[in-house]
């Protein structure tokens, strides 16, 4: 095993386009590295670079204590799975396992021990006799998986191996991923446009956007403290709720007001985000996750209440997503703007469309018990302790504490 360091990468190609743009990353040793953001964002290039499927044009990869630059694929001692499996389908399941360990030389002895081994613990044991054609798109997977795991090497790098299964098939394959990990403890990096792969996989999760990169952090760090207005609304799902809004402070202590709301700021958010100090009387841009919503009738009492109309609602059973317009136009910004045209790409962020009249939808996630429905008023409570603020100039978060 071995940790994967980034060094100002870039890639360049024809043209000029630069797909990556000075990275830097340090992957831990047996670490599950996920690397998430738009079509376009430059993830897979990166990967395809780690891999050495893809010359950097400037900067310094390294895999352990090697610089692996100029080292074919093969020298790298890493393991790839793709989204397509890859199989050779005139081979069995025991062949395609065993393809890359003949390769390499290994004996018949070696190579039916660690086929067995990797077969148990992918459950493939009874398909062994198999080929590909008669496997179902999970299987065949696992043996994309199982090939890898043969090889036993320092790293596995895997591009999107989910995206071809359906959606029920995806969550047990990532539990399956997630227990594979615990017990290999491989240092992985793992390419998803997939945000709930990427928040329930990753020990770290970095963001890209336009070959940068945006933030590298805990998925939970990544969802509470978004460094920007992007990180913010691509990761969650529903998205983050933007408005423009106006920070002030009165005898009661600070408020912030927009689209006819008034809701109280606690003082220990304000002295938790070092700046917010200098937004009074100014505008800023707040943001609000659906989930810090809640039917006030349910809520805790302390939450701020907000009376709304519902224009559609998504029942989930255990939960309701209430749609709502708020009288106050989207907010314009490059990063929305970007998040925007994810969107309408069907691309992993979920993100607030405008509707008639300039005014901008919200999204509210209460219990299943509201019993809310389109058209009704509802009273929501909003836990302002969680309250985010960006600066409208530039898209950072206002206050981020690094980790």
């Amino acid at each position: 095993m071995a940790g994967i360091t980034l060094e100002a990468v870039d890639k360049v190609y024809a043209g000029g386009v630069k797909a990556v743009n000075g990275l830097d990353l340090e992957i831990r040793d047996g670490e599950f590295m996920v690397l998430v953001g738009p079509s376009g964002c430059g993830k897979s290039t990166a990967l395809r670079m780690i891999a050495g499927l893809e010359e950097i044009s400037a900067g310094k990869i390294s895999i352990g204590d090697r610089v692996v630059n100029d080292l074919a694929p093969k020298d790298r001692d890493i393991a790839m799975v793709f989204q397509n499996y890859a199989l050779y389908p005139h081979m069995t399941v025991e062949k395609n396992l065993e393809f890359g360990l003949k390769l390499r030389g290994a004996s018949k002895e070696e190579r039916r021990k660690k086929v067995l081994e990797a077969a148990k613990m992918l459950g493939l044991e009874q398909f062994l006799d198999r080929k590909p054609a008669a496997l179902s798109g999970g299987q065949r997977q696992r043996v994309a998986m199982g090939r890898a795991i043969v090889r036993e090497p320092q790293a596995f790098l895997m591009d999107e191996p989910l995206s071809n299964l359906d959606a029920k098939l995806r969550v047990s394959m990532r539990a399956s991923l997630s227990q594979l990990h615990e017990r290999l403890g491989v240092t992985t990096v793992y390419v998803t446009h997939d945000q709930i792969e990427a928040m329930t996989l990753g020990d770290r999760v970095c963001v890209l956007r336009e070959g940068k990169l945006q933030q590298v952090d805990t998925p939970q760090r990544l969802f509470d403290n978004p460094v920007n207005l992007f990180v913010a609304g691509f990761i969650g799902s529903p998205a983050m709720n933007f408005v423009n809004a106006e920070l002030t402070r009165g005898d009661g202590g600070a408020r912030i007001r927009f689209a006819g709301f008034d809701l109280p700021v606690p003082d220990a958010l304000v002295a938790e985000r070092p700046g917010l100090e200098d937004w009074f009387d100014r505008t800023l841009i707040l943001g609000v996750r659906p989930s810090d919503f809640e039917d006030a009738a349910h809520a805790s009492p302390e939450w701020a209440p907000m009376s709304v109309t519902s224009s559609v609602t998504e029942e989930l059973g255990s939960e309701i997503n209430v749609i709502f317009t708020i009288d106050a136009p989207p907010v314009e910004h490059k990063d929305t703007a970007d998040l925007a045209e994810d969107a309408a790409d069907g691309d992993a962020a979920d993100v607030a469309i405008p509707l008639i009249d300039n005014k901008a939808l919200w999204t509210a996630r209460v219990n299943a018990r509201s019993h809310v429905r389109p058209g009704q008023s509802i009273d929501l409570a909003v836990d302002t302790r969680r309250l985010h603020f960006f600066d409208p100039a530039s898209g950072l978060s206002i206050g981020h504490q690094a980790s």
